[in-house]
């Protein structure tokens, strides 16, 4: 017997499911990446069980999604697995603040700034004086290190939106790092937002692989590691939606 988690895990799939569909990620007949086949093969691993993914979107079916497609669908899809597989936060892993809600002042513990100029600064986020710069705060972010700034581009849909803000925090040790989870990377005088996988040589990270959430038109690319790398978690996502 299905217990209940299975069954709210599962509207919580659909629920999902029907985002994408909104913001065009997932067209049920599509025949060129985006159909209900690709989905199965992406989350099933055969593009013939798009009648299996249909059965879990139909109510009347007692069929479920298990958990470890439910993890398959969040990883191909971007969907935040605390969500989907637990119920806690939001689909895409953020709590959505509008940007009224957060005008920058000049107090505050978050530095608010432009990509491009976090992109060629050479220092980190604790060094830049308040007399110079702008912060501003949200009531559940305490502490130093954190970054704010505008997105750029379409890379990251859905999971974030061109014209966002997103708050980032310096992590320590790229042993640190979460696969797959959202960081901003800085290298080289460049600035990247995306899903991170790390790569070893032996016991140490040499490479990072970066990953747009928008993988129809961004392929992945390989960047290497240097003394320069410096990763910020994305912890929150400033939307008007």
């Amino acid at each position: 017997m299905i217990g209940e988690d299975r069954i709210e895990l599962n509207k919580r799939f659909v629920k999902v499911f029907e985002m994408l569909e909104e913001r065009g990620v997932i067209v049920k007949n599509d025949r060129n990446g985006r159909g209900i086949g690709d989905v199965a093969e992406k989350v099933l691993g055969n593009k013939g069980y798009g009648h299996i993914i249909r059965a879990y979107l139909n109510e009347d079916d007692k069929r479920v999604i298990s958990y470890s497609q439910a993890r398959k669908f969040c990883h191909e899809f971007g969907v935040n697995e605390d969500y989907l597989l637990d119920g806690r936060g939001s689909p895409f892993g953020f709590d959505l603040p509008t940007k009224e809600a957060v005008a920058p002042a000049s107090t505050g513990s978050i530095l608010f700034t432009t990509a491009e100029a976090f992109a060629g600064a050479t220092t980190g986020t604790d060094s830049f004086t308040r007399e110079t710069n702008t912060f501003f705060s949200l009531p559940d972010i305490k502490g130093s290190g954190y970054v704010a700034f505008h997105i750029n581009g379409n890379s990251m849909e859905p999971v974030i939106q061109d014209g966002d803000i997103v708050v980032c925090k310096e992590i320590d040790r790229l042993e640190d790092i979460k696969d797959n989870k959202i960081y901003a990377v800085k290298n080289n005088g460049m600035l990247w937002v995306k899903h991170v996988q790390r790569i070893f040589h032996g016991n140490r990270v040499t490479h990072l692989k970066l990953i747009s959430a928008n993988y129809l038109e961004y392929d992945p690319f390989v960047e290497e590691v240097n003394v320069h790398t410096k990763l910020y978690r994305v912890v929150r996502k400033i939307s008007d939606m």
